[in-house]
């Protein structure tokens, strides 16, 4: 028998196992949110980074350290504001000097993103030279400074938060930046009888510890298992076609030809296919369906959609055109 196969085989069943034990840790602190939730760990398993998008108070920053606690990974946080540098993130280099010999050179103290989950906090607040910082990172795991470039150890994923309501002192994210996400995931109101009982959880006791599930090893593992599983040209074709259908003047669907800037690029349909892949095995499936990829579609989408103005005055959000490309554009 082929020996890796069967690792293989072991590791598929651990996703899954994990995906039950990380639902049910992240349960013991967050109340509600499923869909969040799963969105989460797609992109946690894909290896892509997301966008947490939500009023404040919703526990977006909670949800990512509690991710943090139960895969054992190293968590950093940084606190976008208007004043915040690039350096302060990526870090800098200071002149030192050894104290036996005298001798001095140059040393590089790193940042921040130096670390297994970085959660970005309010990214909007920064402006575009610090926003900027990031990107890099983002794409190859590397940041360069002085000339020299200092590699991101694996697991690396950045999840942002942005404030949807307060725009005075924010810079919009640029589209380049916000194709760096995978995913958004939009983060909304809990229902009244969640927020009970999230009153409830947080006002009497003591906070509730997590245990690692997995460690970071096995984490990368699992990134590298979901790339390697079986899928099918029909839910390539599916992704593509979804992603091409945002595109204004070759969109077979009327209402992006109409209201649409700009649509998805090429990196929509990637990650179209990497999330049903990723989703189709958290949940115990060998191969994807186009399913999946209806599934995921919102995440991937959404923020890579632009309306145009006349769309704006229609009240009309890139979820709505979304709805209207997933409506009219056929599996097959």
């Amino acid at each position: 028998m082929d020996t890796s196969h069967t690792d293989d085989i072991e590791l598929f069943e651990t996703l899954a196992k994990a995906r039950d034990e990380l639902t049910a840790a992240i349960g013991s602190r967050i109340v509600g949110q499923d869909a969040v939730v799963e969105a989460m760990l797609v992109s946690l398993f894909a290896g892509g980074h997301s966008l947490f998008i939500g009023v404040p108070g919703l526990a977006k920053t909670l949800l990512v350290s509690t991710v943090a606690d139960a895969l054992g990974l190293e968590f950093g946080r940084v606190q976008f504001t208007p004043d915040l540098m690039p350096a302060d993130i990526t870090g800098t280099e200071v002149l030192d000097q050894d104290r036996d010999s005298g001798r001095r050179e140059m040393r590089f103290l790193r940042g921040p993103v130096f670390t297994n989950l970085l959660l970005a906090d309010e990214i909007n607040r920064a402006p575009a030279k610090t926003q900027a910082a990031l990107l890099q990172a983002m794409a190859e795991g590397t940041v360069t400074a002085g000339g020299t470039a200092h590699p991101l150890q694996p697991p690396f994923l950045v999840f942002a938060t942005q404030n949807p309501i307060e725009q005075e002192g924010t810079y919009p994210l640029p589209e380049a930046q916000l194709d760096r996400f995978m995913f958004s995931i939009h983060v909304d109101y809990p229902t009244e009888s969640e927020e009970v009982a999230i009153v409830e959880r947080t006002t009497t006791g003591d906070p509730v510890s997590i245990q690692p599930v997995l460690d970071k090893a096995t984490l990368v593992r699992l990134q590298q298992l979901v790339r390697r599983l079986p899928t099918s040209t029909d839910v390539h074709r599916f992704a593509v076609r979804l992603a091409r259908a945002t595109r204004p003047k070759e969109s077979p669907v009327a209402l992006v030809n109409e209201m649409v800037s700009w649509g998805a690029g090429p990196r929509a349909s990637q990650f179209l296919a990497l999330g049903a892949r990723v989703r189709a095995a958290l949940h115990g499936h060998e191969v994807p369906s186009p399913a999946d990829v209806r599934a995921v579609a919102h995440s991937v989408l959404d923020h890579r959609v632009v309306v145009s103005f006349k769309a704006e005055s229609a009240g009309l959000t890139s979820a709505d055109i979304v709805d209207a490309v997933l409506a009219e554009v056929s599996e097959s």
